[in-house]
């Protein structure tokens, strides 16, 4: 088995891991970055609204409506550190430095737009692609930046840590601590262990693991399930966000409506053109996302209809097609020309706002090992997540984070033993039984864990997962490794994992929200 030995192995190569990778190797860190394949496949590049950066208005205000959108939970040290700091991350690495690309008003001056639970206007965008405008141009740099190797292609396994995976017995007693992974070659086929220092969770979130998710394929929670394996602690897994709008048609895939439209003057309406939000929020429309999603959610089920609608009356033809071209587009190619007619819209699982729990800079309960954004849970997003913070999220974590650790490695000794060779059965997987597995894991999330709960639905729930576990583990076990079996392994623990911290909490919040047992 091939050893590579690094300062920082980063796992996973969206805006959070890559701009992690950038600050460590500019202080003269050396940084291996797993990534599945190109920028293309991080969820941040699929970001559409925009990013939070002019608070000058009210410096307060935004604070209040992180706090608003929680429900009253977030973790006010995390606000604070956001708010404070984030907007100076964003001037530092996307405006001053890369010079994003982000829209500007006829003056020159930065667009602002307003999203839903926003008080005001305040969130910088590039048309309705401001993720890939972000972070084709961050990756551009990674691949600039000496001492980064980016290795693509590669799946993390499972993590490294003195209790697991060395020679020594007295290991087990010492402090759980990690030391790197073992990661797959897709490419190859063959395992490798890359031995780090430090060791960063930048996965991504968990959305794939329900039927209709926002989510990049293959976003299952790989992150969280390896933190759980060695031991760190997890929260908040309950509070799992569904976007309200999500592009729905017959035989056609599902794609994010971004909530910029909302802010902007569309509104949600039923099949007979009637606005219904405002029956459970003042704000209507532009309500928070739990609040709107479980309004579609009921207006479907009251109405027996498919799907509600975005009204684009409000908005002038010219401005949706300059604006919003990526959705003019992708709609119109489905047969909708949204200046004519409204979107077919359904709720998706869209954002997880709980995960490994960490600390302002990073640091789980496993030493050495970190997590950063949608992986990471500082309990800035509380038990719902306020629009445009995610991308401040990844920038701000990443930033502290590398900060922290450059400040360990320079001051700190590191243990970093030989890990064991990594054995992998010959035999090989059955592809359709895996899609098989996977798809009964996204149905049972959606049927029984999704919007609406119940303890009866919860409690199915787990039945079935932990019978299907059993039988993956064995699948496994017996099996060579690919990414899809790898997948798969991660999704049924991260969607039990779910369910279980779901099944602990009676109290509606947020987007984890209870009814009665059915």
């Amino acid at each position: 088995m091939d050893v590579i030995h690094t300062d920082c192995l980063v796992i996973g190569a969206g805006l959070g891991g890559s701009a992690y990778a950038l600050h460590a190797a500019r202080a003269g860190l050396d940084v291996q970055l797993l990534s599945l394949g190109g920028p293309s496949e991080a969820n941040s590049d699929w970001a559409q609204g925009g990013i939070i950066f002019d608070t000058s208005t009210r410096p307060d205000a935004l604070a209040e409506d992180i706090m608003t959108a929680s429900d009253g939970m977030a973790n006010p040290a995390a606000i604070a550190q956001l708010a404070k700091e984030g907007p100076t991350a964003v001037r530092e690495l996307l405006l001053d430095e890369l010079d994003i690309a982000f829209d500007r008003e006829a003056s020159g001056e930065l667009e602002l737009t307003r999203e839903g639970g926003h008080s005001e206007r305040r969130i910088i965008h590039a048309k309705d692609l401001t993720g890939h405008a972000i972070l084709s141009k961050v990756a551009a740099s990674v691949d600039a930046t000496q001492g980064i190797t980016r290795q693509m292609g590669s799946v993390a396994i499972d993590l490294l840590t003195l209790s697991h995976n060395t020679d020594k017995a007295a290991d087990r007693y010492e402090p759980l601590t990690c030391f790197g992974a073992y990661v797959l070659d897709q490419h190859s086929g063959k395992t490798m262990a890359i031995v780090a220092r430090k060791t960063i969770l930048a996965t991504g979130g968990l959305g794939q693991i329900f039927q209709h998710s926002t989510n990049r394929q293959g976003t299952v929670g790989h992150g969280i399930a390896m933190a759980y394996r060695v031991g760190a602690r997890l929260i908040d897994l309950e509070y799992v966000q569904f976007h309200p709008t999500v592009f729905y048609a017959k035989n056609a895939p599902h794609f994010l409506i971004t909530e910029a439209l909302r802010g902007e003057g569309a509104v949600l309406v039923n099949a007979r053109g009637e606005k219904f939000v405002d029956r459970f929020h003042p704000l209507g429309s532009l309500a928070p996302r739990d609040i709107v999603s479980r309004a579609i959610h009921q207006q479907m089920v009251d109405s027996g209809e498919p799907c509600a609608y975005l009204d684009l009356a409000a908005l002038k033809p010219d401005f949706i097609r300059e604006r919003f071209p990526f959705i003019y587009q992708r709609c119109k190619e489905h047969g909708i020309d949204i200046t004519r007619e409204p979107i077919p819209v359904v709720p998706a699982a869209h954002y997880s706002c709980g995960g490994v729990h960490t600390d302002l800079n990073g640091r789980t309960n496993v030493q050495h090992l970190n997590a950063i954004g949608e992986t990471a849970c500082t309990g800035l997003h509380g038990a719902n997540r306020l629009a445009s913070t995610s991308l401040l999220e990844c920038l701000t974590g990443a930033k502290f984070t590398a900060k922290a650790d450059i400040r360990d490695i320079k001051e700190m000794e590191f243990r970093l033993p030989m890990p064991h060779d990594w054995k992998s059965p010959s035999r090989h997987a059955d592809l359709t039984l895996i899609q098989q597995d996977l798809n009964l894991v996204q149905q049972t999330m959606w049927n029984y864990a999704g919007i609406v709960r119940s303890d009866n639905r919860l409690t199915r729930a787990r039945r079935m997962l932990l019978e299907l576990r059993e039988e993956i583990q064995v699948f496994y076990h017996d099996c060579r490794l690919t990414r899809e079996l790898i997948e798969l392994r991660n999704a049924v623990q991260t969607a039990l994992l779910v369910v279980h911290a779901a099944s602990l909490n009676p109290v509606s919040k947020g987007c984890h929200f209870v009814a009665g047992n059915d």
